[in-house]
C-alpha cells in the first residue's frame, strides 16, 4: 500500500503559534546568567583561534545540561570554567595548533602551554568579574590540565572534561573535526568517537556521546544518503 503524503507545496501549514509553551515550560532551555554572560564577553577574544569560540559555546550548553543532571557539581564552578577552558590556544601560534592535537602525538608541549595560558587569563577575567578567591583557584586548576590529566580532580573536574570530549560528537564536532584535518564525515566520526567513548567520567556524559554517536551514525548511513539525494 502506497502512504498517504499529506502535506503538499500548495496546502499551507496549520498556525500553532498559539500553542507554542513559554521557555520556562520547556525542559532544557536555558541561556547564560548575567555573570556568565560577562564571562563570556571578555573570554571570547580569546578564542577565536579554530573555531574555539563556537566550540566553548555548544560544549557549556552540554556542561549546563550535565550539571542538572548531576546534583553533586557546582554549575558556578564548571560553568565558566567550560567558558574559559580553550582561551590559552590564543597565545599559541595559530599555524601550530593543530600539529599540537594531532592524532599519533601532537605536541603535548603545546597542550600544556594552552592548559597554562588558559588558567592565567582565567584568573585574571574572572577578578574582573567579581568571582570569589577560592572558585577563581578552583576554576583555574580545572582549567590547568583539562586536556594532559587524565584523572578528575573532582565532580567538577570530571564534568568539565566530559562536556570537552562529547562536543566531538555533535554535528558541529564531527564537521570541526573534518575541516581540521581534511576528512570525511565517517571518517571524523570514527576518530572522535575513538577519543570520546572509552574517556568519560561520568554516565550521564556517556549517555550523551551515545545519543550523538547515533545522530553521525545515520548522517553516515546510505539509507539517509539516498533521501538526500533524491530531494
Amino acid at each position: 500500500m502506497k502512504p498517504t503524503q499529506h502535506n503538499t507545496p500548495d496546502s499551507p501549514a496549520p498556525d500553532v503559534a498559539s500553542k507554542i509553551p513559554a521557555a520556562t515550560e520547556v525542559q532544557g532551555i536555558f541561556g547564560l546568567s548575567d555573570k556568565e554572560q560577562h564571562v563570556w564577553d571578555r573570554a571570547k577574544d580569546f578564542l577565536t583561534v579554530r573555531s574555539n569560540d563556537v566550540h566553548s559555546l555548544y560544549a557549556y550548553g552540554i556542561a549546563r545540561q550535565l550539571t542538572q543532571l548531576i546534583p553533586e557539581a557546582r554549575a558556578e564552578i564548571v560553568l565558566p570554567a567550560i567558558l574559559l577552558h580553550d582561551t590559552g590556544w590564543s597565545q599559541v601560534p595559530e599555524e601550530l595548533v593543530l600539529s599540537a592535537i594531532a592524532p599519533g602525538g601532537g605536541r603535548p608541549d603545546l597542550v600544556r602551554d594552552h592548559e597554562v595560558a588558559g588558567a592565567r587569563i582565567a584568573r585574571e577575567i574572572l577578578a574582573a568579574v567579581g568571582y570569589d578567591a577560592a572558585d577563581v583557584e578552583e576554576i583555574a586548576r580545572i582549567i590547568d590540565g583539562h586536556d594532559s590529566r587524565t584523572t578528575a580532580l573532582s565532580v567538577n573536574d570530571a564534568l568539565v572534561k566530559d562536556a570537552d570530549k562529547v562536543w566531538r560528537l555533535t554535528p558541529h564536532g564531527v564537521a570541526t573535526v573534518m575541516g581540521w584535518f581534511d576528512l570525511n564525515h565517517d571518517q571524523a566520526h570514527r576518530l572522535c568517537g575513538y577519543r570520546v567513548h572509552d574517556h568519560l567520567f561520568t554516565e550521564q556524559a556517556r549517555i550523551m556521546a551515545a545519543g550523538f554517536a547515533g545522530i553521525a551514525s545515520m548522517d553516515d548511513s546510505p539509507a539517509l544518503s539516498a533521501l538526500t539525494r533524491r530531494q
